[in-house]
Order: C-alpha cells, then structure tokens, then sequence
C-alpha cells in the first residue's frame, strides 16, 4: 500500500471503528495528540474505539500535503471532523500532522498531532479604529 492510500485508510478505518485494520496501520509505539492537549497510546485509542467510547461520524480532509524524507514521511493538512467521545458530541476544524515510517514495505504511522482551528472573531463585534 502507498503512502497516500495508507494516509486515507486511516480516515476510513476510523469512521468504522476498525481496530483490526487500525491496529495493523499503526506503529507499536503510535501516540496521538489531541487539540485539548491529551496524549493516548495505541492501546488505549484502539481499546477506546472498540468500546465505543469514541465514534467518529464525519472526517473530510483539505489541503494535504505529503513531504517525503527517505523512509519517513510528514502528512500535514486541515480535518473537518465530528463525532461523539463518552457521550458528549463534538465538531471542529483541525490542523494535522502525521509522521509515517516504511516498516517491512509497509507505511506505519507513528504520530498523529492535531489542533483546533479557532473560529475567526465576529467582525461585527470588532471595535472600530
């Protein structure tokens, strides 16, 4: 499987709860970042998942840019996502990084960082200068 098409699995594999294939995309090691700062393992996200804990409902990413480094590679872009986490929906616009590494001709994520896209200030609220 290519870079790309590993990169869009993710996505896919996500919306479907996949832990099975998820486990099989993702380094050993893998760690994400939340937008609110927290950090989970692989285990962990992968066990949240399978418990349903945590479903992603929408995931559509914009501007993707892929930069290649030998056996390294850096996926960074915009998500706009929504789901729902221990019962409590939410949304948002994120910017993301993704590092993946060829393991065995194979590419394996091993970092995912993502960051809340604040929505821009009310302009009719903007004092007047």
């Amino acid at each position: 499987m290519g870079l790309s098409s590993a990169d869009a699995s993710w996505n896919e594999l996500r919306l479907k709860s996949d832990v099975a294939g998820l486990d099989r995309l993702l380094a050993p090691d893998w760690l994400l970042t939340h937008s609110d700062g927290r950090v989970q393992d692989k285990r962990d996200y992968l066990g949240e998942l399978a418990s349903r804990g945590r479903t992603n409902q929408v995931i559509l990413n914009e501007d993707v840019v892929v930069r290649g480094y030998g056996n390294t590679a850096v996926v960074t872009g915009v998500s706009v996502q929504s789901g729902v986490s221990q019962g409590t929906p939410w949304s948002g616009r994120f910017r993301f990084t993704r590092v993946w590494v060829l393991v065995d001709n194979s590419w394996k994520m091993v970092s995912s960082h993502s960051s809340r896209i604040s929505s821009p200030p009310d302009s009719s609220n903007a004092a007047v200068r």
